[in-house]
């Protein structure tokens, strides 16, 4: 019997052995998951921190001293609470909006002050832990991450956000399939769109033949350079609005690869003033061509008087062989008759050429010879050339490509240089020649150049030339090379004076027919 309780007895002996053993184990492990646990909240860059109920620090990780500068023994005993921005600390304690709150769970963006007295944006968890028995507060556990950094985003995105709402600016965000998923309030206006619930379409913003650039042309250029800009059209109530567009490929985290933004300015007042300019320009150059008419007088008479007088000389002969043989039959007037005709032919061409030349018209800058235009503008100017000892040459090569300009301003510029030319070498006694010569100064330029052997012109007068009502002649208007560097920079070209010292030298610079082909024209030069 005695036998049988010993046995028992250290089986329990046995038996709480291992209990202690595992109970041991047990303890082991949670002092390792402790120590884990604990290396954990030590090591990571958010602040843990445990509080009582009037928030008083009860602990704090090491994370404090990166964050907000205090050592975390510096930090127990003191109420976080003494630290909050006041703002912030009010809307905490009258539970506001801005305070998420769930289930034992709450959650607040706010400033808390640090040690050098800055203040650190704070995204900071808590959880509540409350006795099970009787709901009394225990503690709270937060755990809180430095979102400074995105705070200053979201403050810029929302000033940017504010600052492309209130612009002047039509703002449009599209997506892959020309669906707005957004407009600013100066696009809502123009194009009638409600505030919310935007159901627009690409198409309803821009004109057709805009849409029609947009998709052929716009699209795959931001798709493949991210980037776009030129001028379209928004359809707007007083008919098409002319906008400069700038179309950006969305970019960044978050952006949707087929997104756009699509920012339009109206450049409608823009292009009107360019509009007035230019007819201003058109009517100065019209009297320009005007006034040059009436220097060229001389000129258009002795157009006139030669095939007039050719005329008058063969319908007299024919008359006279008429009186004395009336009978003689009439093809032996043939000669005078197609003589007469010639003459007529040419009297017409020099007319039409005269009337064009004075017409008022817009500057259209086409595919043009320079040789036929420097043909006529010395057809318009030989008179004068013929009645001093002034020689007039030229020197264009036969390779030269068509250049683009307007032929009558491209013409009225050659008449200003070669009548201002004529002028100054009146004033040198042994000046001769004017020179007139071309040649192709690059792969889409042409340069031609009028040059006299007058006597010069100054430095001081040289940075005035082109300046409105500036002339070296009593009787001049001073307005002719105004009006002919206005006229090849309307073409997209220029004009400048190269040489002062000996004799003066005027070139323009045109831009070359794109892809030119090159014709097999004669040589223009004269001796």
């Amino acid at each position: 019997m005695a036998g049988d309780d010993a046995a028992r007895l250290h089986q329990r002996f046995a038996a709480l052995e291992a209990h202690c053993a595992e109970l041991e184990a047990h303890n082991a492990k949670l002092e390792e998951e402790k120590r884990h646990y604990q290396w954990l909240a030590e090591s990571t860059t958010d602040l843990i921190s445990r509080h009582a109920r009037d928030g008083t620090f009860l602990y704090a990780s090491q994370a404090s001293r990166e964050l907000i500068g205090f050592e975390p023994v510096e930090l127990i005993g003191v109420s976080a609470y003494d630290h909050f921005h006041p703002a912030d600390l009010a809307d905490l304690l009258n539970k506001s909006p801005r305070v998420y709150y769930h289930d034992g769970f709450y959650q607040q963006t706010y400033r808390f002050r640090a040690k050098d007295g800055r203040y650190v944006w704070f995204e900071t968890t808590s959880r509540t832990r409350r006795d099970p028995a009787t709901g009394e507060l225990l503690d709270i556990l937060c755990v809180s991450r430095d979102v400074g950094r995105r705070i200053r985003a979201e403050a810029i995105r929302e000033r940017l956000a504010r600052v492309v709402e209130s612009t002047t600016d039509y703002v449009l965000f599209a997506d892959g399939s020309e669906r707005l998923f957004y407009s600013n309030e100066a696009a809502r206006r123009l194009l009638s769109l409600p505030r919310e619930g935007l159901a627009a379409r690409l198409d309803q913003a821009y004109t057709p033949p805009s849409v029609a650039i947009l998709r052929d042309v716009v699209l795959p250029a931001v798709t493949r350079y991210g980037s776009w800009s030129g001028e379209l059209e928004m359809p707007g109530p007083q008919g098409p609005v002319p906008v400069l567009s700038v179309v950006l490929a969305h970019h960044g985290p978050g952006a949707e690869p087929d997104h756009l933004s699509l920012l339009n300015r109206d450049i409608g007042l823009r292009k009107a003033a360019e509009s007035q300019a230019r007819r201003h320009q058109e009517q100065i150059a019209h009297a320009n061509r005007l006034a040059t008419t009436g220097e060229l007088a001389s000129n258009i008479a002795h157009e006139l008087n030669q095939p007039l007088g050719a005329i008058a000389n063969y319908a007299s002969g024919a008359l006279i062989q008429l009186r004395e043989n009336p009978s003689r039959p009439a093809s032996e007037l043939a000669l005078p008759l197609e003589r007469i005709d010639q003459q007529v032919q040419r009297l017409g061409e020099r007319l039409r050429h005269i009337r064009t030349f004075v017409r008022k018209g817009q500057t259209r800058p086409r595919p043009v010879s320079l040789g036929d235009v420097v043909d006529a503008a010395c057809q318009l100017c030989e008179w004068q050339y013929q009645q001093t000892s002034i020689t007039l040459g030229i020197d264009l090569p036969e390779t030269l490509p068509r250049v683009m300009a307007d032929p009558i301003a491209l013409e009225q510029v050659l008449v200003n240089l070669m009548l201002n030319a004529l002028e100054a070498s009146r004033e040198q006694p042994a000046a001769l020649r004017v020179e007139i010569r071309a040649r192709r100064s690059g792969h889409r330029e042409v340069t031609f150049s009028v040059s006299d052997q007058g006597p010069g012109i100054s430095v001081d007068v040289a940075s005035t030339v082109f300046t409105p009502f500036h002339s070296t002649r009593p009787e001049g208007l001073g307005m002719g090379l105004a009006i002919s560097r206005s006229l090849m920079e309307a073409m997209g070209g220029s004009l400048a004076l190269i040489d002062g010292s000996d004799g003066a030298t005027f070139t323009g610079t045109l831009q070359a027919e794109p892809n030119p082909i090159h014709r097999s024209t004669p040589p223009r030069s004269q001796p």
